[in-house]
């Protein structure tokens, strides 16, 4: 008995002392992070948030995963394009469609938004939502990066990874809000970060409900309903969730209405900016660039209270 009660003893020391974020250095980083944590969960905290509100949101391009060279959707519709061409060659009769066919990232880029949207139409819109599922669950299994072959879904940020399972940990929902389609991300979200498809907060297109072949279906259109980005995140925060959260992560402007948002309500708040400064394990961007351009979230980001996560010195690793 008294064996038991030492090796109690000696399982829960260890478990209180172990520590929830091993991938992040030590620093004013880390520490902010956990301290915000730790009072927000603590009940004999001034600062303790009940379980119901301790909610954290993230984006998740750039912020959970990688987001380089384009947005990995973006890749996902040109590599569908390019399939969907080679058994049917008459749906190539754009500039934008041909370059997405014969792989042109280039050219695909300098066709615009225009071009962009075009090539997203064709390979996103008009199926079912299951079949669009089954694609991009296939896709995500044979389809690899350009620069690291590895699977596009095994490119996740290993300390993004532990702070999401910290903050699980310590009773608060996760979310993610994203510019990415609601649809294309609630394929992997489960599996990748443990966040079911419910609380997955992305842009959408117009869906219809039909019956075909008796079969009760939800078909996939083509016309933008809700674009999840810069303001538009603090509205489908609103409208999915019905509360503001009281953690915000992102990584580039379009995740700064979101933290400003979220940072201003009563009470406790973090806001967090992955800024990517590693060119070597990672990339390295920040104020230029067609992706994840981060501009006011440097200049506003610290006098706001902001943790400013730089990605070479305070992640001793950066992939899962």
């Amino acid at each position: 008995m008294l064996f038991r009660l030492v090796i109690g003893a000696v399982f829960l020391a260890s478990t209180v002392n172990a520590d929830p974020l091993p991938s992040w250095t030590e620093g004013a980083n880390k520490t902010s992070i956990i301290e915000f944590v730790e009072a927000v969960s603590d009940p004999a905290s001034p600062d303790y948030v009940t379980e119901s509100d301790r909610i954290a949101v993230f984006d998740n391009d750039g912020t959970l995963w990688a987001e380089q060279p384009v947005y990995f959707q973006l890749i996902f519709a040109i590599d569908q394009v390019a399939k969907m061409a080679a058994s049917d060659p008459s749906m190539l009769t754009s500039p934008a469609i041909k370059a997405a066919a014969d792989g042109d990232m280039k050219a695909v880029l300098a066709s615009g938004k225009e071009g962009l949207v075009e090539i997203l139409k064709a390979s996103h819109a008009n199926m079912s939502l299951d079949t669009f599922a089954t694609d991009v669950a296939a896709w995500l299994e044979t389809a690899r990066h350009p620069k690291t072959g590895q699977p596009y879904d095994e490119m996740l940020y290993q300390p993004m990874l532990e702070l999401l399972r910290y903050l699980r940990d310590q009773g608060f929902l996760t979310y993610i809000v994203s510019g990415g389609g609601i649809e294309f991300m609630r394929v992997f979200a489960e599996d990748a970060y443990g966040i079911p498809p419910q609380q997955v907060v992305g842009s959408s297109t117009t869906s219809t409900y039909e019956v075909i072949d008796g079969v009760p279906t939800i078909v996939k259109g083509q016309e933008l309903f809700f674009v999840d980005d810069k303001a538009g995140k603090p509205v489908g925060i609103q409208h999915h969730i019905g509360k503001r959260p009281i953690l915000a992560g992102g990584n580039s402007d379009g995740d700064f209405q979101m933290l400003e948002w979220v940072t201003s309500g009563e009470g406790p708040r973090l806001g967090i900016l992955v800024w990517h400064t590693d060119g070597d394990r990672e990339w390295a961007y920040d104020r230029e660039g067609h992706i994840g351009v981060l501009n006011r979230g440097l200049d506003e980001g610290p006098d706001r209270g902001w943790v400013l996560v730089d990605m070479k010195n305070d992640w001793s690793r950066i992939w899962k």
